[in-house]
């Protein structure tokens, strides 16, 4: 295959999976709201060990966004 032919590709590979990924965020989003009320996470007088468990599950959806665009962005880098 051409260096063309992989670009585009690798391009329709990576809207594949970004179209994916977004797709899943609705349902990371119903855990992650979940395990904030589990976690009793608007209480302003919980533990430090909670405090650091809600920051680290606040943090799951940008961080996955993060990867996913990586993971694109492999996809159309790889092929140039």
């Amino acid at each position: 295959m051409n260096k063309k032919g992989t670009l585009y590709m690798g391009a329709l590979f990576a809207v594949l999976f970004l179209m994916l990924g977004f797709l899943m965020l609705p349902l990371m989003k119903d855990g992650v709201t979940d395990a904030r009320t589990n976690l009793d996470c608007t209480n302003t007088s919980i533990s430090h060990g909670n405090m650091a468990m809600c920051l680290s599950t606040d943090i799951g959806i940008p961080y996955f966004i993060i990867a996913l665009l990586t993971f694109v962005g492999g996809f159309i880098g790889r092929e140039m």
